[in-house]
Parts: structure tokens; sequence; C-alpha cells
């Protein structure tokens, strides 16, 4: 043989990823054969498994179906191969670019396999080096941050959404911010109500409390508002405030199996966080390679923000057309208030092959639907033609 076994692998690789990163990589979605198991969230947010007939459209996890991109796929074609390798310069190169394109120094930035992980290591930093100490956050939110700080021991101090907008109460969680308080978690935009926070009130509330508190905001959903620099609140922690921030490459990037994400900070507070199990050590070779290659993919991003916005407005004249409201996103999934207990909801929907999520508060049950193809936006859209 001419080739050797590198090149033979390679040759492999870039040969069954060919079909998947052709000009029409930005391609329909594997979806999951009946009973796969499905999860996020606590035990009684998921979705029941086994539908009577096979799954048409998964819009419960809030995934990006157009993703990876085709130069993401590329690299990972390429990288395969070298996976024997300890990836340690790619790390190293992902930090740098992400650095330069945030506007900070790279030893502001932690990367972690998924945001997942460095929301865990926050939470187990302050609940063991603050012990007895509260979260305070919204309430609803996303909870990984918050239950993983009070499986650790603290205590979370909830504060309820505005009334009718459903927004951030900005002033009372500032209220309830005390000497017992370790921590404050801000999901901008929100999840699961898909709310995002006036950026010059959040970034002064911010400032106020990172004065004295330190302050984690999860922008996972941030390229959905479509201007991610007027959203942000990086520039508090360009200007030295005790201000965490966290980015992930499972939305808009399409690489939620992959598991790639980052936090950025001030240098001394993510070495603490690191030594709770997050940093770049735990994230593959394929997938820093993935991220190097589609992290600065203007195209792609641009393709997915117009895909997701189009899936958006069809899902909003879907629900006006059966008599719904909804919560205005900024984020790749809606939220809507229903007209029937969750449970039931989420079950008549996945008998129809479509899986979505529910939630209950302020006196009222609620589904949320992800973004997903035209044609898994029009399943859903049949589906609750039938169960309304």
């Amino acid at each position: 043989m001419s080739l050797n076994r590198r090149e033979w692998l390679r040759a492999g690789m870039l040969a069954g990823v060919g079909l998947a990163a052709a000009p029409a990589a930005y391609c329909e979605p594997w979806l999951d054969a009946p009973g796969s198991p499905e999860w996020e969230g606590p035990a009684g947010n998921r979705p029941p498994t086994g539908p009577k007939g096979p799954m048409k459209a998964r819009l419960s996890a809030n995934e990006n179906p157009y993703g990876p991109s085709p130069k993401a796929l590329k690299a990972i074609s390429e990288a395969a191969p070298e996976g024997f390798l300890y990836p340690f310069q790619y790390a190293t190169q992902l930090q740098k670019m992400i650095a330069e394109q945030e506007g900070v120094q790279e030893d502001q930035i932690l990367l972690s396999a998924g945001s997942g992980a460095l929301l865990h290591a926050t939470a187990m930093h302050f609940a063991y080096t603050k012990p007895g100490s509260n979260v305070v956050s919204a309430d609803p939110t996303y909870e990984q941050l918050v239950r993983a700080a009070v499986a650790h021991g603290m205590e979370w101090e909830k504060v309820p959404l505005t009334a009718g907008t459903y927004d951030h109460n900005l002033e009372e969680i500032e209220k309830r911010v005390s000497d017992k308080t370790s921590l404050v978690y801000i999901c901008n935009p929100n999840n699961p109500t898909g709310v995002t926070i006036n950026p010059e009130s959040l970034r002064a509330s911010v400032t106020r409390m990172a004065a004295s508190k330190p302050v984690f905001v999860d922008e996972a959903y941030i390229h959905y508002t479509g201007d991610p620099k007027k959203f942000t609140v990086i520039e508090n922690v360009k200007k030295g405030q005790n201000v965490l921030v966290a980015k992930t490459f499972s939305k808009i990037y399409g690489m939620a199996g992959l598991r790639m994400g980052y936090l950025v900070g001030q240098p001394d507070m993510l070495k603490s966080i690191a030594k709770w199990g997050a940093g770049p050590s735990n994230i593959s070779m394929t997938t820093l390679r993935a991220a190097l290659a589609c992290y600065q993919d203007a195209d792609f991003i641009k393709y997915s923000l117009a895909k997701g916005l189009e899936a958006r407005e069809f899902l909003y004249q879907t629900l006006k057309q059966n008599g719904y409201t909804y919560l205005p996103s900024g984020t790749n999934f809606v939220l809507f208030p229903i007209r029937m207990k969750g449970d039931d909801f989420v079950k008549k929907m996945m008998d129809n092959g479509v899986s979505v999520r529910q939630w209950k508060f302020d006196g009222q049950y609620w589904c949320r639907v992800s973004l997903g193809t035209m044609d898994q936006m029009k399943y859903f859209a049949d589906s609750l033609k039938v169960i309304s």
C-alpha cells in the first residue's frame, strides 16, 4: 500500500465526513430513534421517552440543528488521526484567539468541556470556600449552577421574575444580596423565558453588585439576540470588576455534543475555579480543532442566526394562529403559556412525535419550544393544531 496508516485513516475520515461537509452541510439533523433518552434539567422536566411513532422533531434541548459547521467537520476529520496526542498547543491557540476576540488578556480566559463544567466548578468553588453562604438568582432561570451550589451545601435565594414581562428584577436581586451571599448568578438571555435584560440596566446593576460580591453572567444564548456586543457584560470584566461571563459553543456553533465552553473573568478567580475540575485538559483534540475552525466563522454564524430567526418568526405566527400568547425571545427557543397541565401537554406532543419542555411558575403551566429546522417547526405546528 502506498498510504501509510495515518494517511489511510485521514483519507477514510475525509471520505466519511465528505457528505456532511459538502456545500449542503447546513443540513437536516439526525433525529433520535423512538425511546432514546433525552435529558436536560431536573427529572420533573424530562420529556417522556417512547412516543407512539418515530420522533419527528426534537425541540426540547435548545440545540442548533445546523451545526457543526463545514469548517468544524473538516477540522474534526483532520484531527481524529492525531487523537493519540495531547492537544496542549490547540488549547493555547484557542485561548489566545478567544482573548483577542473578547478584548481581554489570555489569562482571563478559562476553557472547559462545555460551559456546564464551568458552572459546576464555580458552584463548588463558592460552596467550599464560603460554606453556609447563599447564591442569589432569578427564579425561574437556568438551574445547573444553583442546583450544584445547593447540592454542595449552599442556599438558593430565589428572586421572582417581574410580573407580566417575566424579566430579571434587578432591583430586587440587589436588595437580596447580603453578608451571607457569596455569588450572584444571572442568565442573560434567560432560560427558560428567553427574555433579554436591558443592557444598560444590567451593566449598571452588575457594577454595583460586583463592588461587594462576585457576579456570574451566563451568556449561552447571546448570539441569538442578533447583537452580542450590545448585550454582553464583557466590558464589566475589562474594567477589572469581579465579574464572570460564561459562553458556549453549544448553541450558535452547533457543538452541543462536542462540549466546548469558556469563562471570562479576573485571572485569580479563574485559577481558583479551575481547581474544581474545569480547564482545557478535559477537552478532546477533535473538539479543540473544531472550535478553532469555527469560532470566527462569520458565514456560519450568520447562517445559523438567519435560520433561527426564520424558525422563530414561524413559531410566533403559529402560536398567534392557534390563539396562544408568548414571551418575546432573544434565544433559540420560545416560552408560551398553555391551556392544560404541563405533563399532559408534553405527553400529547410526544404522542405526535414532537418533544418539548414544560414549566410551572406564577400559577401557570408553560411550554418551551426549541427552534429547529423549518420541517421540524411544521411538525410542531401540525401537532399543536391536533392537541389544541
